[in-house]
């Protein structure tokens, strides 16, 4: 390299150093739909379009409230700053806000693209967005080349990881709004010994990413940062279920009223690949379906194992996933799409996923 080459290179890197990821920065989320496509995209396709669900847009200032105002709390909260309070049992967390849906579907899809996400699914009608895969840029090592160069070759650095989160807004019996989130990840991984090759495959939800964006979703609600950080933190209230067979059927049994039973396994659907297509609360009804991963690959992924991998059961199933309650226990149980108890073996299968989910 000659003298010339080398300012050049010396000038490029200062240039670049102002646009670097900050040092420190945990979380800093820039979509990857630019990039190229992965292999087990979940399925986003959503069928019903029932308006009885819909959610107006409509903007709010955070100003709106006054924050660390006291506010009369449901017995099962946690702790509260204002109008929002976030509940907590297991891994599972939910923010409760005493605003109603059409007053926060538009703050909080700015949130999710101010983050660096885009919107794959915006759906009013539902109450249901969901992100466009997206890369944690913070993950990338920052170390001298690529300080200097990986802003120009920035499709040659990847974390190796993916994710999407699905933020889903539902009024609640109070008039108010709980906002759910959830996470999905893909993992890039060597398909062979030679390492020649890599693919996409799914890994676990992660809690604590759900638990992040809450946080700073209640910062975008006018929550400041230490009060944040503090309701994030504040314990689990404990809860029990268990798998148990009634009447030939495996069911799950929770020992929780039907408020919380309902947030919680609703939580679930959304974390563990099921497409919520229309929900009944007054009935106690989730209307899912399920399409495995990757239904037309040789190799199960990550759900689909749980799953009969015959061509047969490629197409989408549809469930009813019936919550009851009964004082403070409330019983979980699958039902078929003619709305008849489903003792099939996938139905047991679903019945555990759900179950380990709100461990």
């Amino acid at each position: 390299m000659n003298y010339f080459s080398r300012l050049t290179l010396l000038g490029l890197s200062l240039t670049l150093a102002a646009c670097s990821v900050l040092e420190g920065d945990k979380i800093n989320y820039k979509s990857a739909g630019k990039g190229p496509s992965l292999e087990v995209p979940p399925d986003l396709t959503q069928l019903s379009r029932d308006t009885r669900y819909a959610v107006p847009g409509g903007a709010v200032s955070a100003s709106s409230f006054q924050v660390g105002q006291a506010s009369q709390l449901a017995p099962t909260a946690l702790n509260a700053m204002g109008d929002v309070h976030i509940e907590r049992a297991g891994t599972q967390r939910w923010l409760v806000i005493n605003r109603p849906a059409d007053k926060l579907w538009e703050p909080v899809r700015d949130f999710w693209q101010e983050n660096g996400f885009l919107l794959a699914m915006d759906q009013r009608n539902l109450g249901i967005m969901e992100t466009d895969w997206a890369e944690n840029r913070a993950k990338l090592p920052q170390d001298f080349i690529r300080n200097t160069l990986g802003k120009v070759l920035a499709s040659l650095y990847s974390p190796g990881e993916r994710h999407k989160f699905r933020p889903r807004l539902e009024r609640n019996a109070s008039g108010g709004t709980d906002i759910f989130v959830s996470h999905r990840g893909m993992i890039e991984v060597y398909d062979s010994k030679d390492k020649e090759r890599t693919v996409w495959q799914p890994r676990a939800a992660d809690p604590e990413l759900e638990a992040e964006f809450l946080r700073r979703l209640m910062v975008k609600l006018g929550v400041t940062e230490e009060q944040s950080k503090a309701l994030v933190a504040a314990g689990a209230n404990k809860s029990s279920s268990r798998v148990t067979v009634v009447n030939g059927q495996s069911v799950l049994q929770i020992d929780e009223g039907f408020d919380r039973a309902w947030r919680r396994v609703g939580l679930s659907l959304d974390r563990t690949g099921f497409t919520v297509e229309d929900r009944d609360r007054s009935q106690g009804i989730y209307f899912v379906r399920y399409v495995a991963p990757n239904a037309d690959k040789s190799e199960p992924g990550f759900l689909s194992k749980l799953f009969s991998s015959s061509k047969a059961d490629a197409a989408p199933l549809k469930y009813r996933i019936a919550v009851v309650s009964q004082d403070n226990s409330t019983t979980v149980s699958v039902r078929d799409a003619g709305d008849k108890p489903d003792l099939s073996a996938n139905a047991q299968r679903i019945v555990k996923v759900i179950a380990d989910d709100l461990k």
